[in-house]
């Protein structure tokens, strides 16, 4: 039980440092400003993202935005709450990972509801900002190391399910 409470205070956590973030770039920037941190390789910017990740559909229909930008994250938000019980007495890898996803997806909504867009502000480029990576905020990397996270758990089940068929196989050297 320890396990959930820690997890949802960091989920608090992240989803509050998500708003704050944003709301310092509303705050301090307007749409479309960008501030050099790294000449040539990071720039915070206020962007507004009313897609999915780095912009996916941002151009849809409204009708279809609103449904699979609101409505199916609420209900994905659910069901990744539902395996976030279910692996609490698993590796805590796999809890945290469906903490972040749920923190993560939980600031976006926030924004989604409240604004009817994203504010992403992270911006890195190589040379020039024409040569960009999608812009992206707090929520979006919790979702990401989730990713890595859900990645390095599916190989190491690999892993154990390989162990286990070699270790079930009859040996080819006895015989019957």
């Amino acid at each position: 039980m320890a396990r959930f409470w820690t997890l949802c205070l960091m989920m608090a956590t992240l989803i509050i440092v998500d708003q704050l973030s944003k709301g310092a770039i509303q705050s301090s920037l307007y749409w479309g400003e960008s501030i050099p941190v790294i000449e040539g390789f990071f720039n915070i910017a206020y962007v507004k993202n009313s897609g999915a990740a780095f912009g996916f559909m941002a151009e849809g229909p409204l009708w279809f935005r609103q449904i699979f930008f609101l409505l199916l994250p609420v209900l994905f938000c659910g069901w990744i709450f539902f395996l976030l019980i279910k692996t609490l007495k698993g590796p805590f890898y796999l809890s945290l990972a469906y903490a972040l996803i749920i923190a993560g997806a939980i600031g976006n909504l926030i924004d989604r509801f409240s604004l009817g867009y994203v504010v992403d502000f992270l911006l890195f480029y190589w040379k020039d900002e024409a040569n960009h990576f999608p812009a992206f905020n707090v929520a979006d990397s919790c979702i990401s190391i989730a990713a890595g996270l859900l990645i390095i758990d599916f190989f190491q089940q690999l892993k154990a399910k390989k162990a286990e068929d070699q270790g079930n196989a009859p040996d080819p050297v006895s015989k019957s």
